[in-house]
């Protein structure tokens, strides 16, 4: 079987300084087209299941999906529960055998937050699963999830490093200037922060927000040791603009296999576009030798 444990996944990557992109999926066709590209590309993928599919779709519904068109592929894939605020919600992924869960506690105080986090880390582990944890706000909008941007926050060294110590994490997501959504202007990776989190934590840092965010600084984050960078907005604009394609071509062509079809081979080339910038491309052998 091609599911392997997060931990494994990222902390591969983090060792060999690549990156592992966690596209987030929404439908058939978005898992299609993840799954595809990382096939022709040969890289090392996770696939993501948010807050907002998981109100429409459902958790479990999509999780059937992504097993379903990934269990003859060639790569490896972790299956990612993103962004679950909620502990019963965290405990259904990993029931329904999601690779790796992660448990935002980034509105609790720190005491809640290390709490909780670290039950989630100790089952997660427990059955062969990866645990990603936040500490500090990152901006924008996800998943109906919304942070003012004057209210995200920065995280510090002494937070991150006393969070890791209190929960011992998998893998860790800091605000380091990056938002969910489409930027109004270029972002502002704050690359020192990061250096120093990093050298504090010694494990793979997750970069929320990584849509729209320019290649270079993706690049640089990943050599300061971000192992997962998250990628969702792109993706649905790239899928939106691939179905408004065949409406303009033709506004009376209703067949879905062609408009969605057509949406799938744009969201496709975009996650191609992505792994050969995070340089996970031909990582998918090494990744699974290392089993």
């Amino acid at each position: 079987m091609p599911f392997i444990n997060g931990k494994r996944l990222l902390h591969h990557a983090y060792a060999n300084g690549y990156g592992v992109g966690a596209f987030s999926a929404h439908n058939a066709e978005t898992v299609l087209a993840i799954i595809e590209a990382a096939e022709e590309e040969q890289s090392p993928i996770m696939i993501q299941v948010g807050q907002k599919v998981i109100q429409t779709l459902g958790m479990e519904p999509l999780k059937m999906l992504i097993d379903w068109y990934g269990r003859n592929a060639s790569i490896p894939i972790s299956i990612h529960l993103d962004h679950s605020r909620e502990f019963k919600q965290t405990m259904r992924a990993i029931q329904s055998g999601f690779q790796s869960v992660m448990f935002d506690g980034s509105a609790l105080s720190f005491e809640e937050n290390t709490s909780l986090t670290q039950k989630v880390v100790d089952i997660a582990r427990s059955l062969d699963i990866g645990a990603e944890g936040e500490i500090g706000k990152i901006g924008g909008t996800e998943d109906d999830i919304t942070v003012n941007e004057k209210d995200a926050l920065i995280t510090t060294t002494e937070e991150a490093a006393s969070f890791v110590k209190a929960t011992d994490v998998d893998y860790l997501a800091v605000s380091i200037g990056t938002a969910h959504g489409i930027y109004k202007e270029t972002p502002n990776i704050r690359f020192e922060r990061l250096s120093e989190i990093s050298k504090a934590v010694e494990r793979p840092i997750v970069l929320h927000g990584g849509s729209d965010v320019p290649d270079e600084q993706v690049q640089k984050a990943i050599s300061l040791g971000v192992a997962k960078i998250n990628v969702d907005t792109e993706l649905r604009q790239a899928f939106t603009y691939g179905v408004q394609k065949v409406f303009e071509e033709n506004n009376q062509e209703f067949v879905l296999a062609h408009s969605l079809g057509s949406g799938k081979n744009y969201m496709k080339e975009k996650v191609k576009e992505k792994i050969k910038i995070f340089d996970s491309a031909n990582k998918a052998n090494a990744v699974l030798q290392d089993q």
